[in-house]
């Protein structure tokens, strides 16, 4: 049974402001490091056989962070990079409402694409790493948008903030995917 461990990125200044990062590359400031170092003391290396991350700096850097303990192979898959907000990234959820009220945000990937792209990402994973156990370190846009068309939208994308530093996993029973849990924080306590 493939199996995959999903990590939302530790926390950045952006975050902290409450600001939409999308494809900005934003690092990770201390409080994220110490998610990242708090993620990487509770997994287990033995639990897992490989760890994949978003090509972006906060979540490789939060991958890097796991990976010094737990020793992985290592892989970037660029099907993991956080979904383009366009005009709206860098804007407070006050300073979006205000410019962009129908949420139609000027140059954003649009909500398929993006779906698509996420899931064929989790498709090539299963193919690539059957009965595979697969640490993923992403976006929170991602993680919801594989959760959300895992769960036929009970959970996920419009209906889940997921904390930064939290877990959640998926698992492959009958050639299906389903969420085991997810939003797990009590290893960032």
């Amino acid at each position: 049974m493939t199996t995959i461990c999903l990590i939302r990125h530790g926390e950045t200044d952006w975050n902290a402001a409450g600001k939409l990062q999308g494809k900005t590359d934003i690092p990770l400031n201390d409080t994220g490091r110490k998610q990242a170092m708090k993620c990487a003391t509770y997994l287990n290396s033995e639990d897992y056989d490989e760890l994949i991350c978003s090509p972006l700096r906060r979540a490789k850097e939060t991958a890097e962070i796991i990976n010094k303990q737990l020793q992985l192979p290592f892989k970037i898959m660029e099907a993991f990079k956080e979904r383009s907000f366009g005009k709206a990234e860098g804007m407070t959820i006050a300073e979006r409402n205000e410019a962009y009220p129908d949420r139609n945000f000027p140059n954003q990937e649009e909500r398929e694409d993006f779906q698509a792209r996420v899931m064929g990402g989790i498709a090539k994973v299963k193919e690539q790493y059957p009965n595979k156990r697969i640490l993923l370190v992403a976006h929170g846009a991602v993680i919801n948008a594989i959760l959300s068309e895992l769960s036929d939208g009970e959970i996920g994308s419009g209906k889940t903030k997921l904390m930064n530093g939290c877990i959640s996993n998926i698992h492959v029973q009958q050639d299906d995917w389903k969420v085991r849990d997810y939003n797990q924080t009590e290893h960032l306590s």
